[in-house]
């Protein structure tokens, strides 16, 4: 089979197409061929050297989480799905005996991790990270849905957003402000959100963003988002400065779920606004299976249309990690090999 693997982590140009065996399947896993799968910036990370998952011992590295195919192939002991089975995959992998995986949720796993894989004709996966996608349900929208979709639901869960409430989302025009803002709507909710492109939020809009703010500056988008009124809730997958202006614009009692790094790993915060305002701020990672198969029903039942930015060949997924780095598009960057 082919795949396109990272052979040096240098960003795009890294990318090479490679042939592999076809993968067997072992007792409790099941060989996909992969349909769609999506990229994120944890993929770009890697590729461009800047995740302490990978490193050069590891190449060529096939890195791909959100995989949409159809079951080719189940092991021994498989009997939630069989071959000819539509499906999505979750990529989450965590232990089964730690304390938060018998209690859940699943995500607090203390040896969570994350599939990689997608990227390639053929993957060899956990059958019972399997969902069965219903008739209709189309495989790119639904490789769309793990890392992005499923972050941005746990994180509306985590900030318990719901009816009426306004919801912030700087840097609004990346995969999980898309999904947020998408998600946001279907739940009866207000959202505010962020990029330094007009084309990018008029766009973001058309989605169901209510109130686009164009900048980057912090002090501007303090003040503009200010003017929308008290925030119940943001999600953050940005980091860096955007924590501080998201804890300025939250109401007192007010949530932030925070994803992300993308504009830095740390963030100096004021903590005398923290705890005289009953703010909170809560780290969220990926959701659960059970989100994704919500998720999954959204989309079956017409309630959810994943936004896709563009579709590539196998032989293209330097051009989408391209896309990615340079930022150009709105909505998932999905691979079909």
């Amino acid at each position: 089979m082919r795949a396109a693997a990272f052979s040096e982590l240098t960003g795009p140009d890294g990318v090479s197409l490679v042939n592999r065996p076809t993968p067997e399947p072992g007792r409790g896993e099941a060989v996909v061929s992969v349909e769609a799968c999506a990229i994120n910036r944890h993929d770009l990370w890697i590729l461009e050297g800047d995740s302490a998952m990978v490193d050069t011992d590891d190449l060529p590295f096939v890195s791909g989480l959100d995989v949409a195919g159809t079951v080719d192939a189940v092991g021994e002991g498989v009997t939630a799905v069989e071959p000819g089975d539509s499906v999505v995959l979750c990529p989450n992998e965590t232990c089964g005996t730690c304390r938060y995986c018998r209690e859940g949720p699943e995500n607090l796993c203390a040896n969570f991790s994350l599939y990689h894989g997608g990227l390639a004709e053929s993957a060899r996966v956990r059958a019972d990270r399997l969902v069965a996608l219903p008739d209709g349900v189309d495989m790119v929208e639904a490789a769309a849905l793990p890392t992005a979709y499923m972050t941005a639901f746990h994180m509306l869960r985590r900030v318990d957003a719901g009816p009426g409430d306004l919801v912030f989302v700087p840097g609004v025009t990346g995969g999980v402000g898309v999904a947020g803002v998408q998600l946001a709507d279907a739940l009866g909710a207000h959202t505010a959100g962020t990029s330094s492109s007009r084309a990018k939020l008029d766009r973001v809009e058309s989605l169901g963003l209510d109130h686009a703010v164009e900048s980057t500056d912090p002090d501007e988008i303090r003040a503009a988002v200010s003017d929308v009124g008290p925030v119940d809730a943001v999600l953050n997958h940005l980091g860096g400065e955007y924590t501080q202006v998201g804890l300025d614009v939250l109401r007192r009692g007010g949530r932030m779920a925070v994803c992300g790094r993308t504009a830095g790993g740390t963030s100096e915060i004021d903590i005398p606004d923290l705890f005289l305002g009953h703010k909170r701020v809560i780290g969220s990672t990926m959701g659960t299976q059970g989100d994704l198969e919500r998720l999954v029903g959204l989309v079956a039942d017409g309630a959810l249309s994943p936004e896709i930015g563009e579709t590539y060949s196998l032989e293209e997924t330097d051009a989408a990690f391209a896309a990615m780095q340079d930022r150009d598009s709105v909505g998932k960057l999905v691979v079909t090999p």
